[in-house]
């Protein structure tokens, strides 16, 4: 597995662009669209909110039932969430300004959106941003810089990555981009992410490699504990590569692998960038009882407030720590967790057998001033292990939030 230069672009037939339309802001890049040069096989995931935005019911609908996909529109600064039938109306708008540009069915375009909740998108000028990204669209890797710079709100950096490897003698590729900074605590996967691969694979195998691949990716990050209205993960294989895989072959293997890496990087990106955050926090938690325990264990971690700030203070009080792990559903003996925190400064023993381990208060701070976190929590009562990836929570979030509307 390597690690290469771009993000949606890197596999073969993927064209991107990210343009300014003004949807919602001003002198910024807002409007994104990824486009293959041949149908592609597609798979989804999304949000578990009850309140679903409008492009999550319309990219449902295609995932399910269009034989292929070809395109996706992506707008932020306006959700198009709780906007009714009209919202859904607009979907198909946008969806047609697309076929129209890029000479593809309608129901071959997948859109997406994020921002605002409750507002209307400006038509007009979604369908005026959609022309100017059906004639910017390029396949180097700068073009998918500019759609991951599109579709950031709060965000402060843009998210992408991408892989390669080997399968049946070709070079296969997986390359992705994300946004995400606040509005985030996953039930499925959250934020919105976009995945593009030049693997020959069968609809219902790649829908299966993406189900199980954001239990242990996207759906592991908090940043706030609230599960948006619009979190999406599309994922599109154009099969250009000429390597195809089939379940259960150590190609498939690879495949899911080359996934998680790409999932995993973007993950790490979304909670070390969110709102007001100066951290990234990782718990790793190893001897759970079973897989569940364990995932439950470390989400609870990095998802609690109390031990969030805390990081942010660079105060190892570790007992909040116990306390986000004793309140986690799970059949574990809690006599027997041993805690430590860990950053490239070193490492500090805090907690053995759920009590106090001595340690320097001055040698810990050192270690929780750096920005990114590990927390190592041990239950000693098994064999299985998972981790989560969240933040501190700062002054900021609330400033950002105070506003964010307005």
């Amino acid at each position: 597995m390597e690690r290469i230069k771009g993000g949606v672009t890197a596999a073969k037939g993927f064209q991107a662009a990210g343009v300014e339309a003004n949807v919602k802001y001003k002198n910024r890049k807002d409007m994104a669209m990824i486009v293959s040069g041949v149908p592609c096989r597609a798979a989804g995931v999304f949000t578990s909110n009850v309140v679903k935005a409008a492009p999550v019911v319309w990219d449902r609908e295609l995932i399910d039932n269009s034989p292929y996909i070809q395109a996706v529109v992506v707008n932020s600064g306006i959700a198009n969430a709780c906007t009714g039938r009209q919202g859904y109306a607009y979907c198909q708008e946008t969806a047609q300004a697309a076929a129209s540009a890029l000479h593809i069915p309608e129901n071959t375009v997948l859109v997406a959106s994020t921002g605002v909740i409750g507002m209307q998108l400006p038509m007009d000028k979604i369908t005026a941003g959609v022309e100017k990204l059906a004639v910017s669209l390029s396949d180097i890797p700068e073009a998918g810089t500019l759609a991951a710079e599109a579709i950031m709100t709060t965000d402060t950096i843009s998210k992408q990555v991408a892989v390669q490897f080997e399968a049946g003698g070709k070079t296969v590729t997986v390359g992705g981009m994300s946004k995400g900074s606040g509005m985030i605590h996953p039930n499925m996967c959250t934020m919105l992410g976009f995945v593009t691969t030049d693997i020959a694979i069968s609809k219902e195998l790649l829908q299966e490699a993406l189900r199980e691949d954001v239990v242990d990716t996207f759906n592991m990050i908090s940043v706030d504990g609230d599960t948006s209205t619009n979190d999406t993960v599309l994922l599109l294989a154009s099969g250009l590569s000429g390597a195809e895989v089939q379940p259960g072959t150590a190609d498939y293997d690879t495949f899911v692998a080359a996934l998680t890496q790409v999932a995993e990087q973007l993950s790490r990106e979304l909670a070390g960038d969110g709102e007001g955050a100066t951290k990234l926090l990782e718990c790793i938690v190893t001897g759970a009882p079973d897989l569940l325990t364990a995932r439950a264990v470390s989400k609870s971690v990095i998802h609690s407030a109390l031990f969030k700030a805390a990081m942010f203070g660079a105060d190892a009080n570790w007992g909040r720590v116990l306390c986000a792990i004793g309140y986690t559903p799970g059949d574990f003996d809690i006599s027997k967790t041993a805690v430590r925190l860990k950053s490239k400064a070193g490492e500090v023993f805090v907690c053995e057998n759920a009590a106090y381990h001595p340690y320097s208060e001055d040698e810990a701070a050192k270690v929780l001033k750096e920005d990114e976190i590990q927390i190592l929590v041990d239950l000693g009562s098994g064999d299985f292990t998972a981790k989560a990836w969240g933040c501190d929570l700062t002054y900021d979030y609330v400033k950002i939030n105070g506003d964010y509307r307005t």
